[in-house]
């Protein structure tokens, strides 16, 4: 095997390059994996623009659908040449976090800033995946091995956007007959639509302004979508609620205005369930908060991981319950991964998520 591989490289804010890096070394619980598929998150573009800071050559890209090419000398129960997914989030498994119930905070240090999600690893703390072989830590808990009936980009979601997407609508709590609303379209708050027509919301309200991403939310399960550029989406969801609001609204972005329209849009003891990556502090309008009076929750949730969680999302693929196929929408090889970041970081072409191929 060759000593060296391809690898997409932080260099500095607003420049991500192809490069040439050594083929990762496994310790006894690690397991190293040969990407087939990956894909570009609109994490990896808040790096990109230094609005999330990762070291300077740090190897990029946290959602990994591969085979295992080599073995830690403990690990068990896996075999080389499997075909595998792993978590955006790989926790331990016997960290405090994880044995507290918190597998995404796993590694965490310190409750301040960025340093809280710490079982966020792979283009994180360590390289990650938008390469040709990355190396997967505690691999027992974290290696999920794929259906042989499932397709690489049909389980492509699975590490981070139906991960994420799915646990908006299950912290949210909604409970069947619940009305939901779902500000922003993307493929995490696509997923997000997806969950809530899972958990058993019957009226859910998908905010966007790209047709086609309103089209996809239909097909995942969408009742109403509200085109924010035609109208107020807080005036439209409290006209189709009959200004009663809704149960849970779920925060799909990461901007104050959507943050603040979720909880405008809440009923009293309602639910906002923010998935959102925040790149400046928020503030939180006195009248929308009821003056802190209102019963509201707001949860925040970080991609859930572990070979447990993998394994129950591919069981819902594998299920036909949510066809997230039409959420790819390009395909580059890993050669071509600038070009892939170019289109992806303006969201040109309609494009929700790329399918890169080493």
């Amino acid at each position: 095997m060759a000593r060296t591989m391809k690898a997409a490289v932080f260099v500095e804010p607003g420049r991500i390059a192809l490069d040439e890096r050594p083929i990762p070394e496994v310790g006894p619980l690690d397991a190293l994996l040969r990407i087939t598929t990956t894909t570009i998150c609109g994490t990896d573009v808040h790096i990109l623009k230094g609005e999330y800071p990762v070291a300077k050559g740090l190897v990029v890209g946290h959602e990994p659908v591969g085979v295992i090419e080599k073995l830690g000398s403990a690990v068990q129960g896996y075999r080389e040449g499997q075909r595998v997914v792993a978590g955006a989030i790989t926790p331990s498994g016997y960290s405090n976090a994880c044995l507290s119930g918190d597998l995404a905070q796993d590694g965490a240090g310190t409750a301040h800033g960025w340093k809280a999600i710490g079982g966020w690893k792979f283009g994180n703390t360590i390289d990650g995946c938008q390469a040709e072989f990355v190396r997967v830590p505690d691999a027992m808990a974290n290696l999920a091995p794929v259906p042989d009936r499932l397709t690489d980009e049909e389980v492509l979601m699975c590490p981070d956007i139906l991960s994420t997407g799915f646990a908006g609508a299950e912290s949210g709590g909604i409970r069947i007959g619940d009305s939901v609303a779902v500000f922003a379209q993307g493929p995490i708050g696509l997923c997000a639509t997806a969950g809530a027509r899972l958990m058993g919301a019957t009226t859910i309200l998908a905010v966007d302004a790209v047709p086609e991403r309103m089209a996809v939310a239909r097909r995942l399960g969408a009742d109403h979508c509200i085109d924010f550029r035609a109208s107020d989406p807080v005036e439209e969801i409290l006209r189709l609620t009959d200004g009663r609001g809704v149960d849970v609204a779920i925060e799909a972005l990461g901007t104050q205005s959507t943050f603040e329209s979720c909880l405008r849009v809440l009923r009293p003891g309602g639910v906002l369930s923010s998935l959102g990556v925040y790149s400046k502090d928020l503030s939180i309008p006195l009248g929308a908060f009821a003056a802190g009076l209102g019963d509201h929750k707001i949860v925040t949730t970080l991609c859930p991981g572990g070979k447990e969680r993998m394994r129950r999302l591919m069981g819902v693929i594998a299920s036909g319950r949510a066809d997230l196929k039409p959420l790819v929408t390009h395909r580059y090889r890993l050669d071509d991964i600038e070009a892939a970041y170019e289109l992806f970081a303006h969201q040109r072409d309609g494009v929700l998520k790329v399918a890169i191929t080493p």
